[in-house]
């Protein structure tokens, strides 16, 4: 559908792409992957025909419509929110209209037997039909179904749109582009002002969606449901893999340690063909042999030195100074903006160690309780701090209150505790700031630049008890992850607000779920919650909540959840540590049967001068079918301990 050809652009005599090429086919499911300045935006907006590159072709055929949704966007309609999402519908409108000027036409004529009256009723027939095609009969239905999957209620629909905030307009914007069913959908961060709720809508859309999807995102989980196909930008190329995102990386894992080890082997070959070469040049009865060795490297097809990454960068908390057992204790909390009521009579207590998270639909609250509980916004009711606790709190607009004229390190040097000083350059590395980054004021930054720097400024606090509103929005894959890590390991107290399932699952303890002016505790399975709470979709368009657990959502039956999900977590773990004891015995054994079949076809090679086999070449195989005899009985004593622990964990499930 889309085939781009020798693709190169370049931006202030800097490299962006060199050279690339891919084509997208009907039906595709593309994740265009990257980390954050690999150009991911710009290589959409090519496909979108709104920029062009330096040097290449993009060939889009005529009958290919393209839908785009970039990140940002400027609006300045004054409709309500169903009559804009209507006016997508541009080919549905014009048929509608076209219909009842003909329609009204026919009804006033009366010289039916006339031509021209054949004529208006065949026109009207072929625009009726094509008006069924379009689905116009059910077009009020699908805007209202688009409109409640993206988050609207029904009593939004009749609000103007200068009503909404710039994340809701967004979500109008993506509204309009599914209801126009184009071609082509090219989407950058389309979930990022979306909840949990409407992320599943959107996710169960494009199952179903019959066009072609490329998909630009830093939510993990979206891209391992719906994509089937990764293009990851690095280095100015682009690499195609098959498969959705976690197995693509995992195969450019595999690809990455195939192709060091290939080069490290070569490297080797190399050094030891020329150390042979150097020993005997001037020796007369290894000159054949020489001569034979010179041709071999000359002939050799040298493997390029692989840019790969030595080890990975660590985000690490220092020591915490312990709390009191309680950290948090809040009661009767309520809130009120004018008329509208967001939270009513909460109790909440926060223990001591423990991971939570807030969840729910954008609107129902989530954001103002965690400010409530950091002391940012004053409610009705009493929240108290226990003893020691120490409070770090990221809030969504953090960069706003980051001194401009403070560089990047500065910002951080000056709230960072002793044990974090000495690692700064490596922290703002794993948060993307790499280099003379370091040295850049805060007043030149982006606005995802600022918001990094304000979310690691925050993390290097020596604090016991962090507050985060959505840490992931402005990371990438690898920041999130190394973020995620980080806080698994973080000996402190941690509240977390986000939509964000790949983040939270297997990071907290507990959900909260804020929704209808109260909470419900949860277990921290997330993605059981989700399952727990099933959005349906009626023939009438309307959105239904399927709730499975018990409507009460007493404490001991989230303590018994939490109780029950640790144990899944810990056999979990036990099981993929010793799936890859597994997998590196294999390793090891592959290779050692590798070295045994080479020394084995050296010592039955006779030397050109005669002599007998080296006998360090036994010594080393003697050694080899000892160690492989060792390692063999490990991997059968592993596995036989692999094959316990997944029994029993099928028994617990």
């Amino acid at each position: 559908m889309i085939t781009l050809q020798d693709i190169s652009i370049r931006f202030g005599g800097e490299v962006l792409f060199n050279g690339i090429a891919f084509q997208i086919r009907s039906h595709d499911r593309i994740g265009l992957t990257g980390r954050n300045g690999s150009g991911k935006t710009t290589l959409l907006k090519v496909m979108a025909s709104e920029f062009s590159p330096d040097n290449g072709t993009v060939t889009i055929p005529g009958d290919v419509t393209i839908g785009y949704l970039p990140q940002r966007i400027t609006v300045s309609d004054t409709t309500t929110v169903y009559e804009e999402a209507a006016s997508a519908l541009k080919e549905l409108n014009l048929l509608e209209r076209e219909i009842q000027q003909l329609t009204e036409e026919i009804t006033t004529r009366t010289d039916f037997h006339d031509p021209s009256y054949l004529k208006l009723t065949e026109k009207l027939a072929s625009a009726g039909e094509h008006f069924h095609l379009l689905g116009g009969e059910t077009r009020e239905r699908e805007i209202s179904r688009t409109l409640q999957g993206l988050g609207f209620r029904p009593e939004d629909m009749n609000r103007p749109t200068g009503e909404f905030s710039g994340g809701w307009r967004m979500r109008i914007e993506l509204a309009k582009i599914l209801l126009r069913k184009p071609s082509v959908l090219l989407l950058d961060e389309p979930t990022n002002h979306l909840d949990i709720d409407s992320i599943q809508w959107l996710e169960g859309y494009f199952r179903t969606y019959n066009g072609a999807l490329v998909l630009v995102s830093h939510d993990k989980a979206l891209l391992d449901h719906v994509t089937t196909r990764t293009l990851e930008i690095e280095n100015q190329k682009i690499t195609e893999y098959p498969a959705p995102y976690s197995l693509a990386m995992n195969m450019k894992e595999a690809r990455t340690e195939q192709l060091v080890a290939a080069w490290k082997n070569q490297q080797k070959l190399i050094a030891s063909t020329e150390a042979f070469i150097e020993r005997f040049r001037y020796k007369a009865t290894k000159a054949v042999q020489v001569q034979s060795r010179i041709k071999q490297l000359e002939k050799l097809e040298r493997i390029p030195e692989p840019s790969y990454v030595t080890g990975k960068v660590h985000l690490k908390f220092g020591k915490v100074v312990r709390t009191g057992d309680l950290v948090i204790i809040a009661e009767k909390i309520s809130k009120s903006y004018g008329n509208l009521n967001v939270l009513n009579n909460i109790d909440l207590v926060i223990k001591r160690g423990e991971k939570i998270a807030f969840v729910g639909r954008n609107g129902e609250g989530k954001t103002t309780l965690a400010r409530i509980l950091a002391g940012d916004l004053k409610s009705e009711g009493d929240v108290r701090q226990g003893t020691k606790v120490s409070m770090g709190y990221y809030a969504q607009d953090g960069a706003d209150k980051l001194n401009p004229s403070l560089t990047v390190l500065e910002t951080i040097a000056q709230v960072a505790g002793p044990e974090m000083r000495p690692h700064l350059r490596t922290m703002l590395g794993a948060f993307l700031f790499s280099g003379d980054d370091a040295d850049k004021k805060v007043s030149v930054l982006s606005g995802g630049e600022r918001s990094r720097l304000a979310l690691l400024s925050m993390l290097m606090r020596p604090v016991n008890f962090l507050i985060l509103d959505e840490p992931t929005h402005h990371l990438d894959m690898q920041t999130k992850d190394i973020l995620k890590e980080a806080l698994k390991k973080f000996e402190g107290t941690l509240l977390v607000v986000s939509h964000d399932r790949d983040f939270l699952d297997g990071l907290v303890d507990v959900i909260y779920e804020v929704k209808n002016l109260r909470i419900k505790a949860h277990d921290g399975d997330i993605y059981r919650f989700l399952e727990e709470n099933v959005l349906q979709t009626t023939d009438t368009g309307k959105l239904q909540r399927k709730v499975t657990v018990s409507s009460k959502g007493d404490r001991l039956s989230v303590e018994s959840r939490k109780k029950a999900y640790l144990q899944r977590k810990q056999e979990q773990r036990k099981l993929e540590r010793t799936e890859k004891a597994v997998y590196r015995l294999e390793e090891e054994i592959a290779e050692l049967e590798n070295r045994k079949e080479n020394l084995y076809k050296r010592m039955i090679t006779v030397p050109d001068n005669g002599d007998s086999p080296d006998q360090d070449l036994f010594r080393e195989y003697e050694k080899i079918i000892r160690t492989l005899d060792e390692k063999l009985a490990d991997w059968e004593a592993i596995l036989h301990n692999l094959e316990k622990i997944k029994t029993k964990k099928q028994h617990h499930e």
